[in-house]
């Protein structure tokens, strides 16, 4: 085989992979509105024989206060944008140094995007990937549906899944009982979840969970997009008509 032939090979193959995987992100994205999606780092766990505690509850089933601080700590403009916090990008280019980036500009939709379709090492081309990954979910859910698959995806310590498992890791009671205090703490223990335990807060996280509960209150007038009703930014995919179509195909 020449070098060229076997360079067009490689090329083939490549891009091959490529469409498979944005047919995988579309397809999947659709399929997670009747079935509980899963993170790659908990198929990750199962694959290598490990445990994986999950729970899949509803937001409805989760304490309102929990959505607020997530927000609130993660992405304060959750309601306003369209998946890219474009500003908050621009800002973070514009006080980079020669060194990168001191902080990151990812949004709710991002961080699922990261979680359900690919890896949790930082780099330039997976932060490349997540943008149009979060712009197509972002379109097709709900901000509500959003916010509920995050809670139920995100890592809340050493093989603790979503907001239901934390909540009775940590606090032995159901999602849907906790209170400001203790979703203010499983929200700063989202940045690092294997080393800040929210049931035996350091006093840096405490001191964190502090200020966070006083910006919730300040933030509150910002978050109708969680509220069900009017004010709940629809998906492309709301219509029952859609639910029936994907139903067929599964």
């Amino acid at each position: 085989m020449t070098a060229a032939r076997f360079f067009r090979r490689i090329v083939q193959t490549g891009l091959g992979l490529i469409l498979l995987w944005v047919g995988a992100v579309v397809w999947l994205g659709l399929l997670y509105w009747i079935v509980p999606p899963v993170s790659t780092l908990m198929l990750g766990r199962w694959l290598t024989l490990q445990g994986a505690e999950r729970t899949y509850v509803s937001l409805d089933e989760i304490s309102p206060h929990l959505p607020l601080a997530v927000m609130t700590s993660e992405d304060s403009r959750f309601c306003e944008h369209h998946g890219v916090d474009w500003g908050a990008i621009r800002e973070v280019v514009e006080e980079a140094d020669g060194d990168g980036p001191s902080r990151g500009a990812s949004t709710i939709p991002m961080q699922v995007a990261k979680n359900l379709f690919l890896w949790p090492s930082r780099s330039y081309i997976r932060k490349g990937l997540e943008i149009p990954v979060a712009l197509y979910l972002d379109l097709i859910w709900s901000k509500r549906q959003m916010m509920e698959i995050y809670l139920n995806v995100a890592e809340w310590g050493e093989g603790v899944f979503g907001a239901e498992a934390a909540a009775r890791k940590y606090f032995r009671k159901s999602a849907k009982n906790l209170t400001r205090r203790e979703a203010a703490l499983l929200a700063r223990a989202l940045p690092n979840p294997l080393r800040r335990n929210p049931a035996r807060p350091s006093s840096r996280l405490s001191a964190l969970a502090g200020q966070l509960q006083a910006r919730m209150a300040r933030a509150a007038p910002y978050s109708a997009c969680l509220r069900p009703g009017p004010a709940t930014k629809k998906s492309l995919f709301e219509a029952e008509g859609a639910r029936y179509f994907l139903q067929d195909l599964v």
